[in-house]
């Protein structure tokens, strides 16, 4: 089994996110800290960034936070983070978050977070990398995605392995199963 020390979580910035979405990357944050597992993650306070943050935090865990130039000043980055890293760009920052991950896991976000999605697939597949993407379908969040992704096999614009590239969790508790019996 591949020993996972750093998982970069992939979500939302929206302070509008609900109640049960923040809830659930709070106790995504709580369950990497309590694996002694840091936490990679975009740098923000707000919305699910935030909660997965102060989850990790406060059970104890390493929150290393890469935050793009573009947002100092904003007050809106995570000052409790054991590691926090200002980037030139959202290009750097989606880098260095890659760099310093041995997995990632996608909670509901907006475009920012698939745009995130497709980037470690596209590395996925060209063999760039071999580390784990886990997408956490809440409340089937990520049903359409699937399905699209689906089509891409169907369509034959993807080779049938390309369904293997990520795995689809059902919640925070699959995920880290998952993880936990990586190889």
């Amino acid at each position: 089994m591949q020993k996972i020390n750093s998982i970069c979580v992939f979500c939302a910035s929206s302070p509008e996110a609900s109640k049960q979405l923040k809830d659930l990357a709070t106790d995504l944050g709580q369950k990497i800290a309590e694996q002694k597992i840091s936490l990679v993650y975009g740098g923000a306070s707000i919305g699910l960034m935030g909660a997965v943050a102060r989850g990790a935090h406060k059970s104890g865990g390493k929150v290393i936070a890469i935050f793009p130039e573009l947002f100092v000043g904003k007050d809106i980055d995570f000052v409790e983070a054991d590691e926090f890293i200002v980037t030139d760009d959202m290009r750097e920052r989606k880098t260095l978050m890659e760099q310093k991950s041995d997995a990632f896991i996608a909670l509901p976000g907006g475009i920012g977070t698939l745009d995130e999605i497709a980037e470690i697939l596209t590395l996925i597949q060209l063999k760039q990398i071999s580390k784990p993407l886990i997408l956490i379908n809440y409340r089937n969040y990520y049903s359409p995605l699937i399905k699209f992704f689906d089509s891409f096999v169907e369509q034959k614009l993807a080779k049938e392995k390309f369904l293997r590239s990520y795995y689809l969790a059902e919640n925070n508790d699959d995920a880290i199963d998952f993880l936990t019996n990586y190889r």
